[in-house]
C-alpha cells in the first residue's frame, strides 16, 4: 500500500488544484459588448465592487461579435452577448449561440413581453421609439399616430434614419405584425414621399434637423433626444407619443444573452440577475437616458419629465421574427 500514499497524495493535490483554478475562473465573467464602455463600465464596476467578481468585456459591433461566439464553439470565451434590439438577440439565439437563463429572479424582475419565450434572452433597459417634433412649427395637435406621418399634411416634412438601422427594421417589423404587409407597405411609401431630404445615418442627425428647420418631424429612439437635450437645453423639439388609442408607442430594449457555452454560466446568470435588479437599473437605464426593464425601479428625472405613455403590448421578439419581412418591404418601399 505504501507506494500508493504519493500517488494518492499527488491526486489529492491536482484535485485541489482544479478546484482551485475552477473558483479563480469563477470570480470573473466575460461580456461580448455592442454597447460603448461607457454606457456599461459604471454597471460592472458596481458589480465587482459589491461582489468582488470581475466583469471582463471586449466590445465591437453585434455582427461581429455573434460570429465569433459562432467561430469560438465549445472554445468560448464570452458568458454572455450585450447588444441592443430584439432584432439582433433573436437573431443571435437563431444562429444557436445562446442557452436559457433559468433564473426565477429574471423572470420576476423583467415582464415576460421584453424576454424571449425561450428564455435565451432578457431586457435590460428600454427605449421607446417615437415621433420628435418642432416646437416652432408643429403643434402637438397636429399629431396622432406613425401611420398618419404617411399623409399629405407632412409632405417634404419628414426626415428618417436609413432603414439599414435595425431600430426601424423592428419598427416595420411590428407594423407588419399588426397591420399586414400590404397596409404597412403603404405607410412607409408614403413616409418616403414625404421625406424633406436623404435619409440620415443616424437619430442625432434627425434631431439635429428638425431644431435647424430642415424638418419638421421625425422618428427616433428617445435616448437619443436625452443625450441631445442634456446637451442643449433650448433644444426646439420635443416627443409625442403615438397611437394612445390603439397599439401604443414602438418600445425595444437593450438585453443580454448568455452563450450557449458559456465557460462560467452560473456567475454570469448571477451577474444578469443582479443587473435586473434596482441598483442596476438605475445605473443601466440612468446612464443613457433610457427606461429601466424593471417595472418596479423608476425612470431618471430626464426620462420622468417626458410624461406617461401607453406602450405596444406586443412581445418584442416579434421584431426578430419579422425582420428579414420588415427589410424587404422597406426596400420595395423605396426607404434607403
Amino acid at each position: 500500500m505504501l507506494p500508493c500514499k504519493p500517488l494518492m497524495a499527488g491526486l489529492a493535490f491536482s484535485l485541489s488544484g482544479l478546484a482551485a483554478l475552477s473558483a479563480q475562473a469563477a470570480d470573473e465573467v466575460v461580456v461580448y459588448s455592442s454597447r460603448i464602455d461607457e454606457l456599461i463600465k459604471p454597471v460592472f464596476d458596481a458589480y465587482t465592487k459589491e461582489t468582488g467578481v470581475k466583469v471582463k468585456f471586449i466590445t465591437d459591433k453585434e455582427a461581429p461579435l455573434m460570429q465569433r461566439i459562432k467561430a469560438e464553439g465549445e472554445n468560448a470565451t464570452a458568458d454572455l452577448l450585450l447588444t441592443v434590439d430584439a432584432g439582433n438577440l433573436w437573431q443571435a439565439e437563431q444562429m444557436g449561440i445562446l442557452q436559457p437563463i433559468k433564473s426565477a429572479t429574471v423572470d420576476a424582475n423583467i415582464p415576460a413581453q421584453y424576454r424571449a419565450a425561450s428564455h435565451q434572452w432578457t431586457g435590460l433597459s428600454l427605449r421607446a421609439r417615437t415621433i420628435a417634433y418642432s416646437t416652432t412649427r408643429v403643434e402637438p395637435t397636429e399629431l396622432s399616430t406613425y401611420e398618419a406621418l404617411a399623409d399629405p399634411q407632412w409632405e417634404g416634412r419628414l426626415c428618417l434614419r436609413t432603414a439599414k438601422k435595425v431600430y426601424n427594421q423592428s419598427l416595420t417589423a411590428t407594423m407588419i405584425e399588426t397591420h399586414g404587409a400590404e397596409q404597412t407597405e403603404k405607410v412607409l411609401k408614403g413616409w418616403v414621399n414625404n421625406l424633406s431630404t436623404d435619409v440620415f445615418s443616424d437619430d442625432n442627425a434627425v434631431l439635429e434637423a428638425i431644431n435647424a428647420g430642415q424638418c419638421d418631424v421625425g422618428i427616433v429612439n428617445t435616448y437619443y433626444y436625452g443625450r441631445l437635450h442634456k446637451q442643449k437645453p433650448d433644444l426646439a423639439v420635443k416627443l409625442f407619443w403615438p397611437n394612445q388609442l390603439d397599439r401604443g408607442v414602438h418600445v425595444n430594449l437593450s438585453g443580454i444573452g448568455l452563450t450557449r457555452y458559456a465557460p462560467h454560466p452560473q456567475a454570469a446568470i448571477k451577474l444578469v440577475e443582479w443587473m435586473t435588479g434596482a441598483e442596476a437599473q438605475k445605473i443601466f437605464a440612468g446612464i443613457n437616458q433610457e427606461f429601466p426593464a424593471n417595472p418596479a425601479v423608476k425612470p431618471s428625472d430626464e426620462v420622468a419629465s417626458w410624461g406617461p405613455f401607453k406602450a405596444d403590448s406586443l412581445p418584442v421578439e416579434v421584431a426578430g421574427k419579422r425582420q428579414a419581412e420588415a427589410i424587404r418591404l422597406m426596400d420595395r418601399a423605396g426607404w434607403n
